[in-house]
This record gives C-alpha cells, structure tokens and sequence, in this order.
C-alpha cells in the first residue's frame, strides 16, 4: 500500500519535518516501509503556455509546428505530434533547459523545423498513465507559471508491506497513517471534513434490508441527484495515481478517495439501474458479470447485494456490470458497508477476485467508519459539484456491533515490561494522541481501546505496553539483562521418550527421520491400492487428494518409499499423529505414533523382517530397559499388512503396536523388487511405560564357558516361550543366553531346532566340565515338561 505525505498533511502539520526521517521513524514505530519514491523530482522548468498557431509541416503526416504564448517567457515555438494540439488551449510547456523525467530539453531540428521546447503530456509530468494527447488546462490558467505552483507534482509517497498491517486494519488509509505520524511528531491530528447529513433526517429512507446479520453487519445508504461533473479535478487524480490507482470517472475516483483517504471501501450504483437494496445469499449457484468485465460463479456461500432480489454487487468485493456509472449517470445510491471479513476473504478466494475492497474487509475494519465515510464523500462531492440533490436520509442499517473494550494496568506493570522509568504524563500522552481514552488513579490507568484499534488488534494489556514502547520508541530504551529467574523447564515423559527414541533410531540403528503431514495422500493410496480412509474430512482442504486425516502412519511411510525406490536399501521413521476415531463428541481423537520401515533391494524378506525386529528390541531397551514380544497375528481392517508374516508386539505384556511384510499386491503396485517390512507402534503407550531398573553383575575373574544347545520344540511355539522356561530354571552358574540361529526342515516334522548358546561362570573359582555337565543335564530335565528336548 501506497502513502501520499501531500494528503498525510492535509491531516498534520508537516513543516519543518524531514520527510524522509520521518519515514524511516515509520518503520521502527508502525510498520515496515518496502521504498520510498519522490515525485517531481525530475521535473523542472515547466511552465503554462498557450498555443497560438498550430501548423501542418509539409514533410510530414502527424508532426505541426506550433507557436505558444508563455507569459512573461514571452512567445516559443516547437514541434508537436499531440493528435489533440489545437489552438487555444492551454497546456504545460516544456522549455530549453527543462528537465522531463531523464530528458533535458534542447534545440533539435524535426522534418527541417527547429523545435524550442516540448509540448506535454499528463503521463510526461509524471502525474497520470495517459500519454494519448497532451494534457489540457482550464481556460483561466494564468501563462508563463510554473506548473508545480499549480498542481501538486512534488509528493513523497512511501509504500508499506502490507504483511505488517495485517493485524492493523486502521493503517489501511492516509488517516491512520496520518494519526501514527501526529503521535510520533507531537503534533495534532486534524479532522477531515465532514457534510453535516441530520439536516436531511426528514427525507424518506433508501429501502434496505439485511437477511443476512452474521455476515452484513451494517449497511448505510444514501441517494443524491443532480450529479453534474463528470471528470474529478486534477489535484485527486493527482493523488489517486500516486498511490497505485486510475482515474476513471468523479464517482467512482471520489469512492476510491474516501476509502485510500478513511480506509472505508464504498461503491456508487446508477440510482436510475437499482431499487430496493438487501443483502443476501442465494441458494443456487447462477452466473453474475463484475465490473471487470468477467462473467464469474456465485455459490451459495457468497453474500450478494441485491436490488428488488436481483444480484447487483459483490458484497464487499466487487460491483456488477448491470448496475455501473456511466458517462450519463447524474443520480447515484451510495453505498458504505462493513461485512464479516472471514466471510469476505473466503469468498475473495473461491472466486480468485481480491480487490481493494476486499483485502480492507477481510482485515476486520471499524463498522463506525460507515457513517463517517458517507460524510466524506458528500462533503467532497459538494465542493466539486455543488448543485448536487440529497434526496434521502442516512439510512443506517446497524445490526451488530463489535464490544467495546476497556482495559486496566498499572504503572508498575508498564515499567516493569519496558525495563526502565517512564513518566505517567508520557503514557496518557502517547495513549491519547492515539485515540485511546485514558482515566488515571493511583497509578492504575483504565483505557479505553478505540473503535478502530478493538476490532481485532487491542485485546489485552501487552497489546498497551506495545503501543506505549513503539511511540516512546525502542531506540530510547537502554538494552539490559532480564532480572528474571532461569528456572529449567521440565519436560514431558512422552517429549523426553520421544527425543530419546529419535536418536536411538537415528544414531544407534542408522536410520532417516521424515517428518509428513497428517492427512492421506489418496492419489498414492489409490494407485498402490492401499485402503485407508479417514474418518475425519476437511473442509476447504487444499486438494482433494488431501482431504482425509490420517488413521496410520504407514500408508505415509509408503508414499515415502514409493517416491525414493530408486535408492537399493534405506530405513526411515516418523512420530507423528494420527486420528483413528472421533470421540462420543466427535471430536478428533488424536494418536502420536511412532512408523519405522525398511526397504531393500538385494536382502530377502525374511531377513530385513529380522533385522527391524532388532530395530525394534533396541528401542525397547534403550526407553524402557525391556525386550519386546511377538505374537504371530493377522490384521485384514488393514490391506497394507501381510495376511500370513505379520504379528502384534507387546512389551511388559501390554499390546503396543504391530510388525508385518507388505502385502503382495501392494508390493506389486509400489515396486515388485523392493522389500518392505514395518512397523507401527503407539508411542503414548509405550512412553507411559515405567523403565525396569538396570541390574548390574559383578564381571567374573575366572573364565567363562559357551555352550550351545540344539533345543527341538514344536514349531508352532515361540522363542518367547524357551525363554520363560530357561529363566524358570534357576542356576548360579548362568550369566546370560542368546538364541543364534533357527533351523527348520522337512525332516523335523512338526518341530524346529533353535541354537541357543549359553553363557556359564562363576565368581569365585574356574568352572570344571562337570559343572557345566551338570548344568546342561539339570536344564534339559527341567525343560522336558514343556515339550522342549535336546536334538540328537
């Protein structure tokens, strides 16, 4: 956005001020300003002339010599190829020596004819867009005067990033810039001028109607006849282009004034092409033509203003070609509104129609500024045009109202933020100079927040101590070290298990963090044939390939595959969240779950699923000092599972998750000869777990002796089975035991062999080959009960 200091003054006294200190003073006290541009600079020596003669040069089509009266420069001549040079009008004529833009005018010789000057245009001035003919004086333009005394040319504007007025819906306008500048000058802030509207309170009132309240919260409306100028007066156009918009006719620049002026969008509707006005939406979807020239789709989401129940704007967007100004237009219903900016900027983007308009509503302007605005316009209206007709009152619709607000805070409180003594005639200043209202009583201040400040900005007291700080200015306030106590942060157990998990993962298992969003990619998922839909769907979701919130982390996990299958082996892992289910309020039930998977291209199936359930015991043991289990189990609600090499994972003998193959057909579909195997796990669950202490062993000084075992048991049962039987069997001399291989055949029948290598020693003396003899015999008996005996 674009600010004028010419129309900043018409509001402060700017005299005597750097302008360009004063700007860069903006971007540390209000808001961040992107560059800075000086109009007329480059303009000089320019002065009104006369044209007197206009002749045709033979030699050429288009080009005519032309003699001017400048006044007391006394008579010039020069070569000019204006289509609308004529003689009689007045114009602005450039002399030797002046400057136009990068151009110093000189003597140049055209089609045999010297030229002593240039003849301008509005677009050559620096003034206007237009460059089809040369720009045209009033009649009584004194000759041979500068034209900068004239029209006001030389302007500082600067233009702010818009980003940082977001939350400041009253610096969308010169006023409210102009406001921030009195504060920071000390300055007063003058009124603009407003018509006084209670005389016309007798008249009948422009019929309105708001169906609509949560969305339309006022409405003001106002009609006037006798509109005879057409054209605004230079010195607006001036300004309207200055900061980034054309001059198209008097209404409707003079609604665009109010509103770069107020920051209260307004819109002038042909009277003679509108009759009852309401404010509605529509059931049906229907076509409608914008100013713009564009047929657009209206949805029944989208508010219309209407007349006689027929769509005649966009509320708070744009108007309709059906109800335009036009060059014949001399009566107009002006319209001043505020509507629900969420309602506004949603209905901006399903149209992809952002206006000028629009970007001010979806900021929450002040609702009180529609009567003001309305006053502006006929105020200015009147000075240009002033045989203009009110034929109505103001007719104000005002059905919902934002609530003031009133805050309290102490000095104590202020000081105590600001880091250093401030005077209490400072703070009421800076506060007043703002427009806030503020009451002092032993040291505690009640403010009143305005209007304009308490739509979406000035909620609670810091929101003061920021408003105090910034027009005391930052730079006054002496940097120091907070006073404050350090006291550690305690974290969560599920933050500190889940920092711990990610390193183990990391670190100790080698393998890669992804991070992803919450939602289903279903482009993915349809292709890989992976069936997981969400139970929750969102609204205005960005695509509708994203429109379901996850209820697994492994369809992610696969995504993530798929897209780096070109890789021969890698691992991944996510803690991330996940919504199963909705609650008996449906509302979302959220998981934090923890994915691993592994992928290969050369390693068979069987031995990557080994290898994560390592992964998976090295987790488990390094948060919670446990070994996990494995039940072989079957999950057909999930596709993506293997129907035969899956199984269910406890720990402590509680369910925490799950460990399986990827389907075959899913496999098919993502990459035939890439192994999958993963995991899934419920991290909460795990993370609430207590960790078992570490027991520590005295290391013997004697030699210890292996011994490993060939154990046949039935093939059904699991290695966790052995070793709740071998940890039954209690001996003195077993330090520890690891299962090193597994072995099955057809020869076996209905068993499986597992080796299992024992560990023996003792603390006091060298183990002789008949303890150990013992040992192996006292265990084999021991295990014969439970069907596990000794392969021969």
């Amino acid at each position: 956005m674009k600010i004028s200091m010419n129309w900043v003054s018409d509001f402060v006294d700017l005299k005597g001020v750097d302008l360009i200190d004063l700007i860069d003073k903006l971007t540390l006290t209000t808001a961040e300003v992107e560059g800075i541009e000086e109009h007329g600079k480059d303009i000089r020596g320019i002065v009104t002339a006369k044209v007197l003669k206009v002749e045709d040069i033979p030699k050429s089509k288009k080009l005519h010599k032309v003699e001017l009266d400048a006044g007391d420069k006394g008579i010039q001549n020069c070569v000019c190829g204006a289509p609308n040079v004529r003689e009689g009008m007045i114009i602005p004529f450039a002399m030797l020596g002046a400057q136009v833009g990068e151009i110093t005018i000189s003597p140049v010789k055209l089609c045999g004819v010297e030229s002593r000057g240039m003849c301008c245009s509005a677009y050559e001035l620096g003034i206007s867009a237009d460059h089809s003919g040369l720009m045209e004086l009033p009649p009584d333009t004194p000759l041979g005067v500068d034209i900068k005394e004239l029209l006001p040319i030389d302007d500082v504007v600067f233009e702010i990033d818009n980003k940082s007025l977001t939350n400041r819906p009253d610096l969308w306008c010169h006023y409210g810039f102009a406001r921030e500048i009195a504060a920071i000058t000390g300055r007063p802030l003058k009124k603009p001028g407003l018509a006084d509207l209670s005389v016309y309170d007798s008249l009948p009132e422009v019929a309105l109607s708001i169906e609509n309240p949560d969305r339309c919260y006022r409405y003001v409306g106002l009609t006037i006849d006798h509109v005879t100028v057409k054209v605004s007066p230079v010195t607006m156009q001036i300004r309207l282009f200055y900061c980034g918009m054309r001059g198209i006719n008097l209404l409707a620049d003079l609604t665009n004034y109010v509103m770069l002026e107020l920051g209260q969008p307004m819109h002038a509707f042909d009277r003679k092409k509108v009759g009852a006005i309401s404010v509605k939406n529509f059931e049906k979807p229907f076509e409608f033509t914008t100013l713009d020239g564009v047929t657009r789709t209206i949805d029944p989401e989208t508010l219309m203003i209407c007349s006689d129940g027929q769509p005649v704007a966009i509320a708070g967007i744009m108007g309709g070609a059906n109800s335009e100004i036009s060059e014949e237009t001399d009566s107009v219903l002006l319209e001043s509104a505020n509507f629900d900016g969420v309602t506004t900027r949603k209905s901006s983007a399903r149209l992809g129609l952002r206006t000028e308009a629009s970007a001010r509503y979806e900021k929450m302007i002040d609702p009180e500024l529609c009567d003001l605005a309305s006053r502006r316009f006929v105020q200015l209206l009147s000075e240009i045009d002033p045989g203009i007709q009110i034929t109505s009152r103001l007719t104000d619709l005002y059905v919902k109202k934002y609530p003031s607000v009133t805050l309290e805070i102490t000095h104590s409180y202020i000081e105590k933020y600001i880091g250093e003594p401030i005077a209490s005639e400072e703070v009421v200043h800076i506060l007043t100079s703002l427009g806030f209202g503020v009451t002092e009583k032993a040291s505690t201040y009640t403010v009143t927040v305005p209007s304009w400040r308490s739509t979406k900005d000035v909620t609670i007291k810091v929101d003061l101590i920021e408003e105090i700080t910034r027009i005391h200015g930052y730079n006054n306030i002496t940097p120091r070290s907070t006073l404050n106590p350090l006291v550690p942060v305690v974290q969560p157990p599920v933050h500190e298990a889940e920092y711990r998990a990610k390193l183990l993962l990391a670190e100790t298992c080698g393998l890669h963090e992804v991070h992803s969003y919450i939602w289903n990619d279903n482009h993915f998922n349809k292709e890989a044939g992976i069936q997981a839909p969400g139970k929750v769907r969102i609204v205005n979701a960005l695509s509708p390939e994203q429109s379901e919130l996850r209820t697994s982390l492994i369809p992610t996990l696969l995504s993530v595959a798929s897209s780096n299958r070109s890789l021969s082996s890698f691992g991944i892992f996510e803690i991330g969240r996940t919504v199963p289910q909705l609650d008996t309020d449906n509302l979302c039930v959220e998981k934090r779950m923890l994915g691993i998977l592994l992928a290969d291209r050369k390693q068979s199936e069987e031995t990557l699923y080994l290898q994560l359930r390592d992964v998976l015991a090295t987790l488990t043991a390094g948060l919670l000092n446990q070994n996990p289990g494995f039940t072989r189990k079957t999950f057909p609600e999930m596709n993506w599972t293997h129907p035969v090499n899956a199984a269910e994972i406890t720990v402590g003998g509680k369910t925490v998750g799950y460990l399986s193959m990827l389907a075959p057909e899913i496999a098919a579909n993502i990459d035939k000869k890439l192994h999958i195997v993963y995991a899934e796990i419920d991290f909460e669950a795990l993370a609430s777990m207590d960790r078992k202490p570490v027991k520590y062993q005295e290391i013997s000084r004697f030699p210890s002796v292996d011994l490993d075992l060939n154990l046949l048991m039935d093939k059904r049962e699991t290695y966790a089975k052995l070793a709740a039987e071998i940890d039954r069997f209690a001996s003195p001399i077993l330090s520890s035991y690891e299962l090193i291989d597994l072995y099955e055949d057809e020869s076996l029948g209905d068993k499986k062999c597992l080796t299992v290598r024992f560990h023996l020693s003792s603390l006091d003396h060298t183990l002789t080959s008949e303890e150990a003899t013992a040992f192996s015999e006292g265990l084999l008996t021991a295990l014969e009960p439970a069907g596990i005996t000794l392969r021969r």
